[in-house]
């Protein structure tokens, strides 16, 4: 690959690499992308507005208890130039004040260890780049 891969394909590296995990982490079947981002008509926003679309949300949530948290939320950048906007801190931010655990991540290969290391228990060591 040349250059620096895109969120979306970093994100669909984790995904792919959570479905072939499925016989050591079963709870990786829970792992899912709310549909809260992308390009949408005026129309279709507008709809899914109304649905509850929210600006801000992470990439990944995996509903999962583990290390004294609820569930897991991972918010995907790419390796160069991603950057968490004001609407994703604050999510991250009241997400993590309620007991989730929370992760900024460059690159797939990040948000692997972040999952691997909650699912093992081990903690969540990227939650403090959330504030």
């Amino acid at each position: 690959m040349t250059g620096c891969p895109l969120e979306d394909l970093e994100q669909e590296l984790v995904i792919r690499w959570s479905i072939g995990q499925a016989d050591t982490w079963p709870e990786l079947a829970l792992l899912y992308h709310p549909a809260n981002g992308g390009k949408r008509s005026k129309r279709e926003a507008a709809k899914f507005k109304r649905m509850g679309v929210k600006p801000g949300v992470p990439d990944l949530h995996l509903p999962i208890a583990r290390g004294g948290f609820h569930g897991l939320y991972v918010e995907m950048k790419r390796m160069d130039g991603g950057r968490v906007s004001s609407e994703q801190k604050v999510w991250l931010a009241a997400l993590h004040a309620a007991g989730h655990c929370v992760a900024v991540c460059e690159g797939h290969e990040q948000a692997i260890a972040v999952l691997r290391d909650y699912l093992a228990a081990d903690g969540c060591e990227q939650m403090g780049e959330a504030a």
